[in-house]
């Protein structure tokens, strides 16, 4: 027993010492060509590092050397010789490169949306020059004419001509108001002040300017509803009048304030350093700040977006401005046109740039694609191919009014001002030069009508939104809590539902009822109780015995038989009054959710609304 045990003893100790061997000098005694079976056989693949098919040898050297004796040479050595392969986190790469992609995307698009909103803007403000005046003519006709044809119909004007006549007349007693106004007075008034005095000015109308314009296309569609709305008497219609002067009042004092800010630029292009222009253009990096380090969803920034084009609109004119009144104190001199073309041109550069800039940093902070300024565009194609509709809501101008923010007639009549001022009018050639240059606006507000026009309408396919075009505003619901339920649910029904029928059309038409329908009797007695129709009489059709079954029409497939209920008495006048409370306190609590509820179609979005919050 004592030999056995000393041999097997003498074999371990011979097999350590061999593998000790091999471990040291694994690859001696072996053809190059076999050296992978054979390491693999003696266990040592993970060990030996793999170099276009064959293992290092020396980098198992120095592995061993390096763990047995460290030192600086070694660790230098090792840090400039280390690898690392970036394939092993391929999904963080590659989403990183897309975010870089969609950086360089997003001037391209937000450029498009951009010039597209921009000759929005342009389209609204030429109407108003062009198209307007000769509304109101048209509507004026109509009521000399009145006495001569003979008076037909519930209404001496139709809700459009009234509302064109509300517009012409505010902006004829604003522009009138107006001529009481030095501008000369506030220009040297505003340049006797100190540049940081300026500077907080300007920051200050910037912030009113958009306060009046979340405030007055509200005043503006409360007087444009109080003149047209249904009136049972001839009395009620006083209360036009209050809503004409406080509009009339709003346009003015606007008009006021884009007058103050357009004095404050003329100043910075004025002053000799340029340092008060250089403050006002950092003012718009300071924008960057407050905004790109916020969270934004598609929704915010939409509203942000329809901001940026109405604010770059408006700094346009306000330029235009500047350029009439300094051209006016140097007597038209050309020449001097090239000197204020460099300071128009920083600053129309500087908004350019800012714009991008900040649109690009949120886009990548907020996980948003370049496409969603397709999706921008297309909800603006959107309304301008709505109001041409035969049955549109509302006017396109106050469309455009209610998305950006942009209300044309202060700054209409400001510039009606500025022209009449800068430009004088004697004779008949200059007569004939106005006449002119009002039909070359027209030409130019119908060309640009066209092109939009036929833009929105490859918008409005490309996005797939035909439907929406055609869908019809359903009166009534199926029940009060299916009312209340799809208000949270579907507010872009809620806002489609305030457009008025037109009275060609039926109700019976708004409701579609599926033949043989099982439900198509319970829902319309329930939607009885929650709009004002009276309650279907029952006395029309014989009630059929619980006993017989149901006799199958030949279009519809048989059904299986109902079980026999009791019949229901009629309820009374009292109980009838208590259900009919009882929905009317429904719809207000499903009114109210309707506020409560965050907007998520684009088509809801307007200028001063985020998510169905007002922002004042």
């Amino acid at each position: 027993m004592a030999d056995l045990s000393g041999t097997e003893l003498s074999d371990e100790k011979a097999a350590e010492m061999e593998l000790d061997k091999r471990r040291k000098r694994p690859w001696e005694d072996v053809p190059r060509s076999g050296i992978t079976k054979t390491t693999n056989k003696i266990g040592l693949t993970a060990e030996l590092p793999e170099t276009l098919g064959f293992y290092d040898i020396n980098a198992v050297r120095r592995e061993q050397r390096e763990q047995s004796d460290p030192s600086l040479t070694r660790f230098m050595c090792a840090e400039l010789t280390r690898g690392y392969f970036l394939e092993h986190n391929e999904a963080k790469y590659t989403e990183r490169r897309e975010k870089v992609y969609t950086c360089m995307r997003i001037p391209k698009e937000l450029e498009k949306l951009m010039i597209f909103g921009f000759f929005l803007c342009v389209d609204a403000f030429l109407y108003v020059f062009t198209l307007l005046p000769l509304r109101v003519l048209l509507a004026l006709l109509r009521l000399l004419t009145l006495p001569c044809c003979g008076f037909s119909g519930s209404r001496l004007l139709q809700p459009a001509q009234v509302c064109d006549v509300l517009k012409g007349l505010i902006l004829v007693l604003c522009f009138s108001m107006m001529h009481y106004v030095d501008y000369s007075m506030m220009y040297h008034l505003i340049r006797g002040q100190s540049v940081i005095k300026l500077y907080i000015i300007y920051n200050m109308l910037e912030v009113a300017d958009r306060l009046f314009s979340s405030f007055g296309q509200d005043i503006l569609d409360a007087l444009y509803w109080t003149a047209t709305e249904p009136k049972e008497r001839k009395r009620d219609s006083i209360g036009v009048i209050p809503h004409f002067f406080m509009a009339v009042f709003y346009v003015f004092f606007h008009a006021i304030l884009i007058m103050v800010q357009a004095s404050t630029l003329n100043v910075a292009f004025n002053s000799h350093n340029k340092s008060l222009l250089t403050i006002m253009m950092s003012n718009n990096f300071v924008e960057i700040k407050g905004s790109v380090f916020k969270k934004f969803e598609k929704n915010n920034l939409f509203q942000m977006s329809n901001s940026d084009i109405k604010e770059r609109f408006t700094n346009y004119v306000l330029l235009l401005i500047v350029c009439l009144r300094n051209m006016e104190q140097f007597s038209w001199n050309p020449d001097h046109l090239w000197v204020l073309f460099p300071d128009v041109c920083m600053v129309v550069t500087s908004e350019v740039a800012v714009d991008i800039i900040k649109h690009a940093f949120i886009t990548k902070f907020n996980d948003i694609t370049a496409d969603v300024y397709s999706e921008y565009r297309a909800s603006l194609a959107f309304d301008l191919v709505s109001s041409r509709q035969k049955n549109a809501c509302t006017d396109y101008s106050d469309s455009v009014a209610r998305r950006m923010g942009f209300i044309p007639l202060p700054l209409a009549a400001l510039l009606i001002r500025v022209v009449m001022s800068s430009v004088k009018v004697q004779g008949a050639l200059s007569y004939t030069c106005v006449f002119l240059f009002y039909l070359g606006l027209v030409t130019l507000k119908v060309l640009n009508s066209i092109v939009l026009l036929g833009k929105s309408c490859v918008y409005v396919k490309r996005a797939n939104m035909e439907d929406k075009l055609f869908e019809r505003p359903s009166t009534t619901s199926s029940s009060s809590s299916s009312s209340s339920s799809s208000a949270g649910k579907s507010p872009s029904r809620a806002g489609q539902a305030k457009c008025p029928i037109p009275a060609g059309e039926s109700k019976a038409e708004q409701i579609p009822v599926t033949p043989c329908s099982p439900t198509a009797s319970s829902s319309s007695s329930s939607s009885s109780s929650v709009t004002t129709q009276p309650t279907p009489r029952t006395d029309i059709l014989p009630a059929q015995p619980a006993s017989t079954p149901p006799t199958p029409s030949t279009s519809c497939p048989p059904s299986p038989e109902p079980e026999p209920r009791p019949p229901t008495p009629s309820p009374s006048n009292e109980e009838e009054e208590e259900v009919q409370a009882e929905d009317q306190e429904e719809v207000q609590g499903g009114s109210e959710l309707k506020h409560r509820t965050p907007k998520k179609d684009l088509l809801e979005i307007d200028r001063f609304t985020i998510c169905g919050n007002r922002i004042d």
